[in-house]
């Protein structure tokens, strides 16, 4: 990550290393990016993330508790769960099962 990349931009590279079937959650990003206590900030980002080029899979990102709080920035409702659905992610009412198996940090897996 180079210093003088924005906050959305440090936000986009590390999303786009969640690996497919895997899931994060925003406050994951924070801290790993060393802007612990900006998960909000991290899910603008994310609000934000559409259109962008290569594209960003915002689809992995979920809440601290593995809801699909984001999904309402998709295009449809139920975009986020398709993608999700697509690489072998079980979701149910908008929550992700067997979160804590899928859960992806990035403290822990990139050094």
């Amino acid at each position: 990550m180079k210093a003088d990349q924005s906050f959305f931009d440090k936000v986009y590279e590390v999303v786009s290393l969640v690996p497919q079937g895997k899931v994060t959650t925003y406050g994951h990003i924070a801290e790993f990016i060393g802007a612990k206590g900006a998960a909000r900030m991290v899910g603008w980002a994310m609000n934000a993330a559409h259109g962008q080029e290569p594209p960003v899979p915002a689809h992995r990102v979920v809440n601290r508790k593995g809801m699909l709080t984001g999904k309402h920035h998709f295009q449809t409702l139920d975009m986020m769960e398709r993608l999700l659905k697509s690489e072998g992610i079980e979701v149910k009412e908008d929550q992700i099962v067997n979160f804590r198996e899928l859960l992806w940090i990035p403290l822990n897996e990139l050094k």
